[in-house]
Formats: structure tokens, C-alpha cells, sequence
């Protein structure tokens, strides 16, 4: 299986991670599997990582990139990147916003080229544009280095017809269609991201980050959460 894939937005070309060391086990374990693997931080989640003490960075890039001149989402890709590479897994950072120090300039081809090396790859700095959220970054650094499938990690197993945190009779979605999730205004990605996806034909799979082992889980193809792609069979909502 060729997988690419855009995760806290996950990306899988048979290529396929908010806790860094989880995620590192679970990407380099998909890495091992021969699946490429690229990665698409969400600056939301560095904060709190940093906090929790899930970012342990070697002493050396730990200095070169103090809070106060990196954006979030680098710290966070940084963190990652050292962890997966104690996990075993050669990783390289590539930023839409030039950090020379600690990641390379965003490459289109240089990053293709990587995951053909069987490197993963780490997308830091969104699109390094204004307006544009993290979602529409995953979605267009998916779209540009081929990927099969967009994986959106979140902190529910899908997409439901309400806020199952609120709504206890919520359900949710085994299938949808691009246009369901925009018609009915579905907050799972930005309206941009899935308009992008859409006119690229990109599934998108949405899932709980925290279940283990769903990255790899997803990542094989299993059914986990709720796939939006342009030929789903119909809005289909879990019976259980």
C-alpha cells in the first residue's frame, strides 16, 4: 500500500501524528511498514505540549529555538522530530516561514524527494500566510506532494450530526460527501480545506487522536472515524 498524509493534521502517499511521544511510536512503526509519511502541525497543540512536558528537545536545538522567536507550531515540530528520531525514524522539518537554524525552507520536490528516501516529513508555519489556517495547510501541502488521503486528528472519532461532547444523543458519520460537509456547514475542517480537497479528489479521514494505535490504524486502511471523499454511499450515521 502507497500512502500521503496531512495530520494534527496527519499526511498519507501510502504516504501517511498531540502527543509527540505516541505519535513518534506510531509513525515510525507505519514508517516500518514502508508507508511514506509526512506531518502537519497544528500551532494550537505547542503550547500545551510544552507544558505537559511531551516536547523533550536535545539540549542544543532546545537553545536555538527559544518561545519568543519560533512559531508555535515550529517548537512543536521540532519536539516531534527529535522524537521520532529516537524512535528510529530519519525526519526532516521543512517550515513555510525561514528558521534556518533548526528546518529547512518548504520544497516541494525536496520534500517528495524525502519520503522517497523513506524519510517523514514535518510541515511547520502552515502556509506562512495570513488568513490561512492550519487545516488549508495540511490540505495544500497534501494536494502538492501527491498524498492518497488527508488524516484530521481531532478529540472526538469522527464527524456527528451534533457536538457529541455536549449532545448525548449525538451520531456520528460513517461516510460524507464534500459538498454534505459544506452545505451543512460540518465544523470538521475550514471551508477552504475541504473545497480544496474536493477539487483535488483528496479523501479526508477524520479520527480520535487519543484512541492508540488509530494513526497506524487509519494509516492500513482500516475503517476507523468518518471518510469524506467525493463518492461516499451516502451520509451514512453509525447505528450503534
Amino acid at each position: 500500500m502507497d500512502l500521503h498524509s496531512c495530520q494534527a493534521n496527519s499526511l498519507a502517499r501510502g504516504r501517511t501524528v498531540e502527543h509527540p511521544r505516541r505519535d513518534a511510536g506510531d509513525l515510525g512503526a507505519i514508517v516500518g511498514r514502508g508507508l511514506e509519511c509526512a506531518a502537519s502541525r497544528d500551532e494550537r497543540v505547542a503550547s500545551a505540549a510544552q507544558r505537559t512536558g511531551e516536547l523533550e528537545l536535545e539540549r542544543t536545538r532546545a537553545r536555538a529555538h527559544p518561545v519568543r522567536a519560533k512559531p508555535p507550531s515550529k517548537r512543536l515540530a521540532v519536539g516531534n522530530k527529535d522524537a521520532l528520531e529516537r524512535e528510529g525514524a530519519d525526519t526532516r522539518v521543512q517550515s513555510a516561514i525561514a528558521v534556518s537554524e533548526v528546518a529547512e525552507p518548504y520544497i516541494r520536490r525536496r520534500a517528495i524527494r524525502h519520503l522517497e528516501k523513506g524519510r517523514v516529513v514535518i510541515f511547520a508555519a502552515g502556509t506562512g500566510n495570513p488568513y490561512f489556517t492550519t487545516d488549508t495547510a495540511a490540505a495544500l501541502r497534501a494536494v502538492e506532494i501527491g498524498a492518497e488521503v488527508l488524516l484530521k486528528a481531532t478529540k472526538v472519532d469522527g464527524v456527528y450530526d451534533a457536538d457529541p461532547l455536549v449532545d448525548p444523543t449525538a451520531r456520528r458519520y460513517l461516510e460524507l460527501g464534500y459538498a454534505d460537509v459544506l452545505r451543512d456547514r460540518l465544523q470538521v475542517l475550514d471551508a477552504t480545506a475541504v473545497s480544496l480537497c474536493m477539487e483535488n479528489d483528496l479523501p479526508i479521514v477524520v479520527f480520535d487522536l487519543n484512541r492508540p494505535d488509530n494513526v497506524t490504524r487509519v494509516a492500513l486502511g482500516e475503517p476507523v472515524g468518518t471518510r469524506i471523499s467525493s463518492n461516499p454511499q451516502g451520509a451514512q450515521r453509525d447505528e450503534q
